[in-house]
């Protein structure tokens, strides 16, 4: 039977996450480190029974045998590699994540790219900057009767298929596992991934990044795209080849892209780490973004990998993993990862 009163410490926290976890979790005894989780550290949490990291905090064996009384691993994250994987086999010790956190944050942006080409809005704004009021060259299209193509059928492209509905648009979707239930409920059509892109007006991808999806639009799957098309990507860079991206514009195969990330961005494992100060992005996220070859087309909206960032979605974090250690404490465990 687990005590009343937990010890708990977390790393990698900001004063105003701090405040949220004290307000949420009276009754337990807390503990706050600014840092990453280092081994020097365990001297000073000899006692917790509950460790809450992030994705800069690597949790080795070396740290876990030093800890005693070590019950629960929660991870303010999807990911969960930086957790050593024998302690995810553990029977003893309980290692959760967060599943999820952007669906409607992610999709909401995915419009916004949307409707910043489809009724050029930075052309618009840039020129009202300039003083100029023209409206040569302005001329947008409407969403309505439009079609979308939503590549991955997770939760947040079934979120961007809601919204699509919202304006009137047809949806047709590609998914490795089709549902016709799914389809019927949501008014949409399942299509092949060559039937999708020669059908959409908006080809927008929301599917994780594996060796499978790798590259999936590329210069090849490009040519299968409808002509005067918009490419939309809030997923991950590496889904889309960059070469892909300049070969449509210049074809005009594609009228226009809205990208959220790029294809360089290598470093990034977690949207939310962008955010952390022990990131290293200063440099490298600065330079990949100057010198990128889209940066300087008027036909390309790009947003510095910020899709997930609502205010929203940064507290979901945080109550989905309060909500973690209060199931654990009532012995009723939720996200519990795989090993």
């Amino acid at each position: 039977m687990f005590s009343v009163e937990m010890k708990i410490a977390f790393f990698e926290t900001e004063d105003w996450e701090q405040k949220y976890f004290e307000d949420k979790l009276k009754g337990h005894e807390l503990q706050f480190f600014p840092h990453p989780l280092d081994k020097k550290d365990v001297s000073e949490i000899k006692e917790v029974e509950v460790l809450c990291v992030f994705i800069s905090s690597p949790v080795t064996k070396e740290i876990v045998d030093n800890l005693p009384k070590l019950k629960m691993i929660t991870t303010r994250s999807t990911g969960f590699d930086h957790i050593d994987s024998d302690l995810r086999k553990k029977k003893d010790l309980i290692v959760c994540n967060v599943p999820h956190y952007g669906t409607h944050t992610v999709a909401e942006h995915t419009f916004a790219l949307i409707l910043s080409l489809s009724r050029k809005l930075y052309l618009s704004f840039e020129r009202i900057k300039h003083g100029e009021f023209s409206h040569e060259n302005l001329t947008g299209f409407d969403l309505y009767d439009k079609t979308l193509g939503i590549i991955g059928m997770g939760d947040i492209g079934t979120s961007v298929i809601n919204i699509a509905k919202g304006f009137g648009m047809h949806v047709v979707a590609f998914s490795r596992h089709p549902d016709e239930k799914i389809a019927k409920k949501l008014g949409i059509t399942f299509l092949n991934l060559n039937e999708l892109l020669g059908a959409a007006d908006v080809v927008s991808l929301h599917v994780p990044y594996t060796k499978e999806t790798h590259h999936m639009i590329n210069k090849k799957t490009i040519k299968k795209f409808k002509k005067g098309s918009l490419l939309i990507n809030t997923a991950r860079g590496g889904l889309v080849q960059t070469e892909a991206i300049v070969y449509g514009l210049e074809k005009g195969i594609l009228q226009g892209a809205g990208v959220d990330v790029l294809e360089e961005e290598n470093l990034i494992n977690e949207e939310r780490q962008l955010l952390s100060k022990h990131f290293i992005k200063d440099k490298e996220l600065k330079t990949l973004y100057m010198n990128h070859m889209l940066m300087s087309d008027e036909r390309v909206a790009i947003t510095p990998h910020n899709a997930f960032n609502s205010t929203e979605a940064l507290h979901i974090i945080l109550d989905v993993t309060i909500e973690n250690i209060l199931q654990f404490v009532a012995q009723k465990p939720q996200n519990v990862v795989e090993s």
